[in-house]
């Protein structure tokens, strides 16, 4: 179905939006622009594909001749259309997508200072410089954070703390491999008063991601938390 574009708060500069997916690999993140936005109104039934890949207990890769062997309405074969046509852009600039149904993340329901689930609000990570492209067709979109807004809960002087305790030494060199090695360092809390921005239905972004020498900090989001007895999420990512 059609979905409405996306259009970022005026004081938001640290997403730019872009009219073309040409527009969308080949603008620069700098000079703070750390999330691009590609909106699109998306024609054809997305949940369709969705009800014909049946109940699912775990994320489900979903592969172009899985797509293609599906028996669709003309509004199922629009939205086929479009999911073939996005696997093949991506592919075409060496980005390996994956079209995944999602019916639930794993949850980190461990009782320590720092949840590492990708409902927390986060950034993803790189050794060499990269980004991540997604785009949400059904369900909900991820959210993200404005980098001011957003503060790393190894920051946060009691989680710190928590931490430290965990960790069992001192505040040291040590402390960060520590961190980085739990992945404590990739994960934030929004602050008091902080207004998530939703990513929306069909729109495709490009995020920075957590890599050295990174001139513009990492887009820091969150998958849309799913509940009980909800459809599987259908999302590519790359």
């Amino acid at each position: 179905m059609p979905t409405p574009s996306f259009s970022p708060p005026p004081d938001h500069a640290c997403i730019r939006v872009v009219g073309s997916f040409e527009e969308l690999v080949a603008t620069p993140l700098t000079h703070g622009v750390n999330a691009l936005c590609w909106p699109r109104t998306l024609a054809g039934n997305f949940q369709e594909i969705v009800d014909q890949l049946g109940p699912m207990d775990e994320i489900t890769g979903i592969d172009e001749e899985l797509l293609r062997g599906l028996t669709l309405s003309e509004a199922g074969q629009a939205a086929r259309a479009v999911l073939i046509e996005d696997l093949r852009l991506l592919r075409e600039r060496d980005l390996a997508p994956e079209l995944n149904c999602i019916p639930a993340y794993p949850k980190d329901d461990a009782a320590g200072p720092v949840p590492t689930d990708v409902y927390s609000f986060h950034a993803d990570s790189a050794n060499v410089q990269a980004d991540t492209f997604l785009c949400s067709y059904t369900i909900s979109s991820s959210e993200g954070l404005r980098p001011e807004d957003a503060v790393r809960c190894a920051d946060v002087p009691e989680t710190r703390a928590k931490l430290l305790k965990e960790y069992g030494g001192a505040d040291d060199a040590g402390f960060a491999v520590f961190l980085n090695e739990n992945f404590y360092d990739l994960h934030y809390v929004a602050k008091a008063g902080a207004q998530p921005y939703v990513f929306g239905l069909g729109n495709l972004w490009r995020i920075a991601t957590d890599w050295p020498g990174n001139p513009v900090p990492p887009c820091v989001h969150r998958a849309p938390l799913q509940l009980p007895g909800q459809p599987p999420r259908l999302l590519v990512i790359s």
